[in-house]
């Protein structure tokens, strides 16, 4: 029996000293693995960076080692560890073993630290209590302080001793507790990357970083930017860019709630456009707002704001145009931005995202003011940005169209069949073998689904006479259902443009769905018409597949002729009047019974599989136009709007279907 949980008032418990990182480390770190322990190494940089910001120290070292410890050390003030009268205990104690203690907590009202990368007085404490050993060497004031740490516990005493007064800064050694972190090994890209991030936007800064590749070897590298992120800009675009480079900045106060205090924000952006390169970083306080958050809003607000200003000032857009979008501007952008606040605001610990509504909106009023000046007092520039911004915009329409119509062609091969009303598809796959009959009203369409092989032979019948083609305009074709489901069924698309096009795919013979396609109707006059009627609409929708031998005609029979012999009763049909008097004349002396074949609805099955749709007997005419000026010619004298010369071709030649007019 499963033993009887009980939660009382002594199931509450607290994690206590090191405990409160050790065994929950991801909620500081984000993570308790790599990127938790990599991290740690950031808290520790960043006390170095504000030290060197404020002015102390222009020199910061990191140094990885092979064991997989590592070592910060920086020429600042050094941290103080010394007794604190005010707090009754020893810095140290609140540097290094207190959650929520340090120096940086006034930095909104005249504190030592006016912009401050920490803020929240966890990262020494919280890297401390997450490493196997933390080692800390300190000068100030004349003295050296020494602490060493294991598992978050001080061993032995802090020592104090006499060194050089000129001497100050900070050195701190650990290594990345594996009970903590899942892993420690962090690679040299992580140091590299981070390291000309800071140098980047602590301008002025050296950092050297110190990798050591064999026992007691090091490999150096320095990393510095005599004007942060101008020289960055430059050095990514190696003066390749559309735009010189431009560096603007800016300070304001504000605050975030009426309620809220007032607080200074200092802004700098570096910016230029490229057809090349596109990349924007967004640094708040030196950290590395990868996920962006306010800066990244504002950015987007006031490039998309100013830059679409211009174009509809200066008539950029054609009639009708979308307004352009941020991913426009950004495929032609290269901007780094870097803010520096008393009072921010991060989504957590980690320092990847601000969420301060001030530097939001004080970063978008200031970018697009500088902008609209910019394009003022720049006139080539803003014609370069302008239309390649323009051209970026149009580019990805392009491509959202050719998504869009991919997708649609892959969704209508899938179901196809349940989207278009009537249409009967075949088994087979293989376009080589596929044929599709175009019939002519749903009793064809029943006599043909019975006769058929339904292996390789698809069905789709047209209700009624559709519409004259040639006749009628793009809006008016693409509003007639039968002829878009039609055109559907057959996959190619149309070789037409425009928004009348509906949701038909631009022309492409590889889609064709179909090795034939086989206009099926009965041999009277109202068959005739509907024939040259779809014939019409395939040549001004699609004339390549006529022109490329897919389009036949298959040859109904006019007659039926019957004759009882000795071995039974046997069938011929007449395609022709020449044929049925050449079969008469071959049955001449025997009894015969002639009748004109009934439509194709009314017509058995075998009879329709013998005569029109078995490849062994059908008669097909593949449809090609030997010269298309001609073909067009003949169209536009039969149904086109050439009244005259279909009244003299009419004069001329209507007496030869004098026996084909339905005077009933």
């Amino acid at each position: 029996m499963k033993k009887q949980q009980t939660y009382g008032n002594d199931s509450i418990s607290a994690l206590k000293g090191a405990d409160r990182v050790r065994k929950r480390p991801a909620v500081i770190f984000g993570s308790d693995g790599l990127d938790g322990c990599e991290h740690a190494v950031f808290e520790i940089l960043s006390n170095a960076i504000d030290e060197a910001r404020e002015g102390h120290g222009n020199l910061i070292i990191v140094t990885r080692y092979l064991d997989h410890s590592i070592e910060v050390t920086d020429f600042g003030r050094g941290c103080p560890v010394d007794w604190n009268e005010k707090e009754g205990r020893y810095n140290w104690e609140l540097v290094f073993c207190e959650l929520y203690a340090g120096g940086k907590y006034k930095n909104n009202t005249g504190g030592d630290y006016e912009y401050s990368l920490g803020l929240n007085g966890l990262g020494a404490c919280a890297t401390q209590y997450a490493s196997r050993y933390f080692d800390a060497a300190i000068r100030r004031d004349g003295y050296l302080y020494t602490l060493h740490f294991e598992r978050g516990e001080l061993v032995g005493e802090m020592k104090k001793t006499p060194a050089d007064q000129k001497k100050t800064g900070s050195s701190f050694h650990w290594l990345p507790d594996l009970d903590v972190f899942t892993d420690i090994d962090i690679p040299k890209e992580y140091y590299e990357d981070t390291l000309k991030r800071q140098a980047v936007v602590n301008a002025g800064i050296t950092f050297r970083f110190r990798c050591e590749s064999a026992p007691g070897k090091f490999d150096e590298t320095e990393y510095f930017y005599e004007n942060g992120i101008l020289d960055y800009i430059r050095e990514i675009t190696q003066d390749q860019s559309l735009t010189a480079p431009q560096f603007w900045e800016a300070e304001r106060k504000g605050r975030d709630r009426p309620d809220k205090p007032e607080y200074k924000v200092k802004l700098s952006v570096a910016l230029c456009f490229s057809n090349k390169t596109a990349l924007c970083e967004y640094y708040h306080n030196s950290s590395f707002l990868e996920h962006g958050g306010s800066p990244e809003k504002a950015t987007r607000s006031a490039m998309v704001s100013a830059i679409d200003k211009y174009l509809r000032d200066n008539n950029k857009y054609v009639k009708g145009e979308a307004k352009i979008t941020f991913p426009d501007v950004q495929d032609c952008l290269i901007l780094v931005s870097s803010s520096f606040s008393t009072q921010t605001s991060y989504e957590n610990q980690t320092k990847k995202a601000i969420t301060n509504k001030f530097i939001q909106e004080a970063m978008t009023e200031f970018l697009r003011s500088r902008l609209e000046i910019y394009f003022i007092e720049n006139r080539d520039a803003a014609e370069k940005i302008a239309a390649q911004v323009l051209i970026n915009k149009r580019s990805r329409e392009t491509a959202e169209r050719t998504r869009i119509n991919q997708k649609k062609k892959l969704t209508e091969k899938i179901d196809i069949a349940n989207r278009v009303q009537k249409f009967v598809d075949c088994r087979t796959k293989d376009v080589e073998r596929r044929e599709i009959y175009i019939v002519e009203g749903d009793s064809a369409l029943g006599a043909c689904k019975q006769s058929r092989d339904a292996e390789f032979q698809g069905l789709m019948p047209v209700r009624g006479k559709i519409l004259n083609c040639l006749k009628a305009d793009y809006p008016r074709i693409f509003k007639s259902d039968v002829i878009t489901d039609l055109m559907k069924v057959l996959g190619c698309g149309v070789e037409v443009s425009g928004k009348a096009v509906k949701d038909l795919n631009q022309f492409d013979l590889s889609n064709l769905r179909w090795s034939k396609v086989v206009i099926c109707t009965d041999g009277d006059v109202d068959g005739f018409q509907i024939r040259t009627l779809i014939l019409t609409m395939l040549y001004r929708l699609c004339p390549t597949l006529i022109r490329e031998g897919y389009v036949y005609i298959a040859e109904t029979p006019l007659f039926e002729i019957t004759c009882k012999e000795k071995s039974g009763e046997k069938t011929w049909f007449a395609y022709s009047e020449k044929e049925k008097a050449d079969i008469l004349k071959k049955l001449e002396g025997k009894k015969v019974n002639v009748q004109r074949s009934k439509g194709l609805g009314e017509n058995d099955p075998e009879m329709m599989w013998m005569t029109t749709m078995s490849p062994e007997t059908r008669r097909l005419i593949r449809v090609l136009p030997e010269d298309a000026e001609e073909t067009a010619r003949v169209f536009d004298l039969l149904l086109g709007d050439n009244l005259s010369g279909r009244k003299d071709y009419i004069a001329e030649n209507g007496y030869k279907y004098l026996d084909m007019i339905d005077v009933s």
